[in-house]
Order: structure tokens, then sequence, then C-alpha cells
């Protein structure tokens, strides 16, 4: 039944009549039938009589007296918690076969709380929040998500340091989850480092003192090593002691990798500061499981390549907006060079800017105002007793000008080689940039166990951001990740007892929230849901 406005009356009086209409089939054809007419639709307004039948019909629709009643300031208890991001990244969690994962590495132990629940919780907390894990006991408190209610914070610690001890069988069905066993070929691996600090009181095997790129030297790290698939997605892990040098993890993993996984073909993507000559004979000497590699080069310490790459000659080829890439090959070994115009412009403009501040500090200050200043370095040359501008030098330079070079034992594309290598970029933003999810600080554990535990959380995290990342990317939707979490977190459940019986009521989806749901295949909620008692 629907309401519908019947139109009557002459030319120069016209009415309209408010009517009550059923649908109904007549054989083949479908027709309607006047329940009732309540009357002209002027007169019904100006008596205010359609808003006291619409309250008469709702005392017998059960949602929409909840909602009207949630205005009333009588209600017995109302609570609100966020709801949109446990809802999206619960099917995530499902859709990557996790749940079944975690139960099956938990079978025979005797938890008296279901472990996959809780390691989602603290899955969802490294992607919602952060935080510490007594932190995260609190925070459970402000999101609406089955069964978090009954986690305690005893829950989480023992969970940590079950994540740290099955840490490897993890890893590996993971790593099948998806895969055909007959067909576990990677095509592209990339490997990066980060490390992070513990308020550990002691050093431990595994938490030392080493280079803190957050620069806090007086707190023990570790270094962690991870390797991910095209797709963005964890294969491997690692979790070296805190004074492990970047390019010993390289080794390392790589190891690790030949050691763990049947793979037969891998290309290695790394950046130029991990690698080094016995690297790359570490990835070619592998015999079967012999990797090639993409690795960015040190264009002003390699001299082949700031002499010999650079200089020759060629043509570019334009691959992408704002990208253009050659290749050149130096006997047997095979070099892409690519440039970008504008960022050749701007680092034009940086070293026209420190060639003009060098010039300023030398005449009105003296050579003693340079002495010491890295940036100047490349540019002063030390002559008679006195600096001077080494205008050589500057010259030289500006054949770096929106340039990196890689160096690579594939046989793919130019083209192929500088995207592969670009998507490096993009997973070192996943670790170093603010906005990342992959939240490990703080750790406040003093076992190294539950630290590990704590970590391994986290590239959980990191898994299911990639994979809502790439459902993004294939549907076409572009949206910042701070801008997406802030308008799922807007999604917001509420809580509310009315004579007697519980109900959780929804607020409106508010600007990208609808269209990630559809993205991930997942149905709304409804506005009212009766909870049972």
């Amino acid at each position: 039944m629907y309401i519908r406005i019947k139109r009557s009356g002459s030319k120069n009086r016209p009415h309209q009549y408010l009517q009550i209409v059923e649908s109904f089939r007549d054989g083949k054809t479908v027709r309607q039938r006047v329940i009732a007419t309540l009357g002209r639709l002027d007169q019904l307004r100006a008596e205010g009589r359609i808003e006291g039948l619409i309250r008469s019909l709702a005392r017998f629709s059960e949602r929409v007296r909840v909602i009207e009643a949630a205005r009333r300031p009588d209600i017995s208890s109302c609570k609100a918690t966020i709801w949109g991001p446990p809802l999206v990244f619960e099917k995530l969690w499902r859709q990557q076969g996790l749940p079944e994962i975690i139960e099956r590495l938990a079978e025979g132990r005797r938890f008296s709380f279901d472990a996959g629940e809780v390691t989602f919780a603290l899955v969802l907390q490294r992607l919602m929040e952060g935080g510490s894990d007594l932190q995260g006991s609190r925070w459970l408190e402000t999101v609406e998500a089955e069964g978090f209610n009954l986690i305690e914070l005893q829950h989480l610690y023992r969970t940590v340091g079950f994540l740290c001890e099955v840490r490897y069988d993890l890893e590996k069905q993971l790593f099948l989850k998806g895969r055909d066993l007959f067909n576990q070929t990677l095509d592209l691996i990339f490997i990066d480092t980060t490390s992070t600090y513990t308020f550990k009181e002691k050093e431990s095997e595994l938490f030392k003192r080493g280079y803190s790129r957050d620069n806090r030297p007086d707190l023990h790290q570790v270094v962690v090593c991870v390797a991910l698939d095209q797709k963005g997605w964890p294969i491997a892990w690692e979790i070296f002691p805190g004074n492990t040098a970047d390019s010993k993890a390289f080794e390392q993993i790589i190891g690790k990798l030949k050691e763990r996984f049947c793979i037969r073909r891998v290309i290695v993507v790394a950046d130029r500061g991990m690698i080094s000559k016995d690297h790359l004979n570490l990835l070619s000497q592998g015999g079967e499981f012999s990797y090639d590699y993409i690795v960015g080069c040190r264009m002003r310490r390699q001299k082949e390549v700031s002499e010999e790459v650079l200089g020759r000659s060629g043509r570019y080829q334009e691959v992408a907006p704002h990208l253009k890439v050659k290749e050149v090959f130096i006997k047997d070994r095979r070099y892409i060079v690519c440039v970008n115009e504008e960022e050749a412009k701007r680092d034009a403009m940086v070293r026209e800017v420190m060639v003009a501040s060098l010039r300023q500090k030398l005449e009105k200050q003296g050579a003693k105002s340079v002495v010491g200043n890295r940036g100047y370095a490349r540019f002063i040359k030390a002559e008679k007793g006195s600096l001077r501008i080494n205008w050589e030098a500057v010259k030289r330079d500006e054949r770096f000008d929106g340039k990196f070079v890689l160096r690579t034992t594939t046989d793919l594309s130019p083209t192929e080689v500088a995207k592969s290598y670009k998507d490096l970029w993009r997973v070192e933003r996943t670790f170093r940039e603010e906005k990342s999810t992959l939240q490990i600080r703080p750790i406040f554990h003093q076992r190294d166990s539950q630290c590990v535990g704590h970590i391994i959380s986290s590239f959980l995290a990191l898994r299911l951001e990639m994979g809502l990342q790439n459902i993004l990317d294939e549907k076409k939707i572009k949206v910042s990740w701070p801008e997406m979490m802030t308008d799922l977190k807007r999604l917001i459940a509420v809580r509310l007892t009315l004579d007697g019986r519980r109900y959780l009521v929804r607020t409106d989806f508010e600007g990208c929230t609808y269209k990630v749901f559809q993205a991930v295949g997942l149905k709304p909620p409804t506005i009212v849901t009766p909870l049972s008692t």
C-alpha cells in the first residue's frame, strides 16, 4: 500500500485528495484499488490532521517508534559506539580467511576466550587508533563489534604471546592462502626495513640500542624487515636485534625466503640504501632459487653510474605523466635511467637557492660559517687555505636533476621496471609516513615474545589496509586513507533501551562510507535493529 494524490475539480478550482491505494495482480496485469480517501490535501494540512495520522500509524511501526523515541529525554539507557571501521574490516578479515587460520593455530590450547576474536581486536586497534594493549582494553568499549565486550586485558596479553609462538606457521598459511599449491610463482617482492623502539627497562637479546630513525638512541629498539608481493600482501617478515644494519637485515631475509618458501621465480625490488655488490651476488648465486632484481643505484657514489650511465646519449621514452625512461647497457649490466621533468625543475631551484645561500655566507660570514654543513659540502672547494664555490661541481650536479637510475637483471620492459620501483616508494610510505596505519608504537611489554606478537598484529593490520586499498583502486574510488577512516568513524551505533526492549540504531552514512561498503560487498545494517534480551 502507498499514499497517492488524486487530482479533481475544475480547471479554475482544482482540488487534490489524499488516498490510500493498494496494488494487486489481476492475471498478468497489476491494478490499483482505493482503500480509503482521507480528504482534501489543503484541508488536512490546515487542520494538522496529517501529522496526527502519521503519529497514530507510527504506533504500529517498531522502527519508526524507535526513531521517534530517540528524540525523547526519557529513554532508560543509551550508549553510542563507532561502527563503521569494525564492519568494514571484519568483512575483509573474513574474506582473507583469517578466522579459520587463527582457529587452526589455536587448536589444543586451553584458551578460555576466542583467540581469533581477540586477534581481530588487536588488529582493529592498530588500524583505528594505535596505542598500547593497556590502552586497547579501554578502547574496546568505544567500538561496536560482536564479542568485544567480553575481552579482558589478560586476553590481549595472552594473545600477543600466542602470535609470537605461531608466527612462522601464520606466515606460511597466509602465503598459501589464495595461491594454488602447484603455482606459487611470485613476480615481484618488495623488501624494506624500519625500526621501532620500546620502553623496555633493560636490554634483551632482541631489543638493543642502535641507529635510530626516530631520533631516540636512548631507547632499545628492534629492526623490522618485511617482504611484500606485488599486490602489497606481506608474505614474510623478520624481526632483528636493534643494532642490525639494513644491509645485514636484507641478507638474512633473502636467506629466510629461500628457506621457507618453495618459490620458482622472484624479482626482488629494493632501495639503494640496502644493496651492496655482495648482496647482488647473493641474489644471483642462489642455484635453483636464484632471484632477479630491480635495485636503485647510488648515482653520486657509483662512478659507473654517474659517468658512464648518465653520460650515455639516447632518446627518452615517455611512459607516464612526468616520467620518461631510457635503457643503457654497460657490458652485461642493464640500467634504466628515469627522469621526472617536474622533479628536475624543483631540484634545479633547490640547488640555485642553496648556492646563493652558500655564496652569501662565504662573503659575509666567512669560511667558518659553512664548515660542517653536509648540504654545502659537495659545492665547496678548499684552495690556498680558504673555501670557495666549486662551480664545476655545481655544473656536474645538474645531470642528477629529477633522475633516478635502476639496475636490473630482469627481462621486463623499461616501463615495467620503472613502475615496479615506483611501487616500492608506495610501500616505503606505508612504513615511514605518519599517515601509515602500521602504527607499531608504543610498545610497553617487557617480554620479547609479547613485543614480537604486538608487532605481528601490526602486520596483519597492514594486510587488511592493503586489501582494502586494492579493492578501492579496482573500483576506481579515489579517497585518501585519513579521509576514508574519518568518514567510517562517523557511522555510529546507538544502543538504547525503550519500554524494556533493547535496540541498535545507526546514524546516517556520510562522505565515502556507503561507497566503501559497496566496494567490499558489505550490506549496510538497517537503521533500527531489535536486539534479543
